[in-house]
């Protein structure tokens, strides 16, 4: 049997917080995000952008990156829409969602930049 490892993280340390199952492992690459957006895109579902600061992370709704980018199919044009609202929001966490139409549900959600606590 394999041993468990025990990530420690708690509510007072933000940098420890643990937000998906992405955010147990190392960050990833500007190539493995651009994965993760061409499988959305393929999936057939809509990606959005929403970002928040770490300290409200767990406690807040996060703000909406403009509105869900419907029907749009165009790499490209999602990761430059990831890419401004991290600029705009440099040290807020920047998630990337892909919303499932068919099971009305997130199909996909993942800390793609993390923010720097103040």
């Amino acid at each position: 049997m394999s041993t468990m490892q025990d990530y420690q993280s708690s509510l007072e340390d933000v940098n420890s917080r643990k937000f998906e199952t992405f955010s147990y492992l190392p960050a990833m690459s500007p190539e493995q995000i651009r994965q993760q957006v061409e499988y959305i895109v393929n999936k057939g579902w809509n990606p959005a952008i929403e970002h928040t600061e770490p300290e409200n992370a767990f406690d807040h709704y996060w703000y909406m990156w403009k509105l869900p980018m419907f029907g749009e199919t165009d790499v490209e044009t999602i990761l430059a829409e990831a890419e401004a609202c991290h600029k705009a929001h440099p040290n807020n966490h920047v998630r990337l969602i892909g919303y499932d139409n068919y099971a009305q549900s997130q199909g996909a959600a993942m800390v793609i930049y993390r923010g720097k606590p103040v």
